[in-house]
C-alpha cells in the first residue's frame, strides 16, 4: 500500500469498564497489525464523566487516533465492530458503559449519510472529550461539512459550554 492510495481517518477510542487504558491500547494495536492501517498518531489519554446514557456509569477513558488506510468507509467501520466485540462490548443499552468504544470520526473529506454509517461523524462536533485529544493531534485537520478546523471546533465547543453556564448562572440570579 503506497501512501498516495490512503485516506486520513481519525478515530475514537474510549473505555470505562475494565483495566480502560489497556483497552483502549489494545484496540489500538490491534488496529495497527492490519497492513492496511498506517498508524500515524494518537493522543493522550483522556479520563471524562459520560455524556448521555446511564448516569449511574463509571467515568471514561478517550483517545483519538489518526490512521491512513485505503479501507473504505463501511469495510473499516466492519473492522472497527469487531474488533469492540473482540474486546468483550456489548450493545445491551444505549450510551451505556463499555469495554471499548471505537467511533471513527472523520475519514479525509468523505461525507456520507447512510443507515450504518454517517460521516463526519454527527455529534464529534459538541463533544470535548473527542476535540480535545484530536485538535492535540491534528489541530489544523478540516472539518468536511463545517469548513472549520478541529481547533476551531474545540475553541466553538468551549465557547458555547462558557455561554451556556452564564446562563444558567444568570437565570438563576434572576430567579433569586
Amino acid at each position: 500500500m503506497t501512501d498516495n492510495q490512503t485516506t486520513s481517518v481519525l478515530i475514537a477510542l474510549g473505555a470505562n469498564l475494565g483495566d480502560c487504558a489497556q483497552q483502549i491500547y489494545w484496540a489500538w494495536s490491534t488496529l495497527t497489525e492490519n497492513s492496511r492501517i498506517i498508524p500515524r498518531s494518537i493522543s493522550r489519554l483522556i479520563a471524562t464523566k459520560p455524556v448521555g446514557g446511564p448516569s449511574d456509569q463509571p467515568d471514561y477513558l478517550n483517545a483519538v487516533a489518526l490512521f491512513e488506510t485505503d479501507i473504505p468507509p463501511l469495510d473499516l467501520l466492519d473492522l472497527l465492530q469487531t474488533i469492540e466485540f473482540q474486546g468483550g462490548r456489548k450493545r445491551h443499552t444505549f450510551w451505556g458503559a463499555r469495554t471499548i468504544d471505537l467511533d471513527m470520526l472523520l475519514y479525509g473529506s468523505v461525507i456520507m449519510n447512510t443507515p450504518r454509517l454517517i460521516l463526519p461523524h454527527p455529534r464529534m462536533t459538541w463533544r470535548s472529550f473527542v476535540l480535545e485529544p484530536a485538535a492535540e493531534i491534528v489541530p489544523d485537520m478540516i472539518h468536511p461539512v463545517y469548513k472549520m478546523t478541529v481547533r476551531d471546533l474545540l475553541n466553538l465547543e468551549r465557547m458555547n459550554f462558557r455561554l451556556a453556564e452564564m446562563s444558567i448562572a444568570f437565570e438563576n440570579m434572576i430567579n433569586n
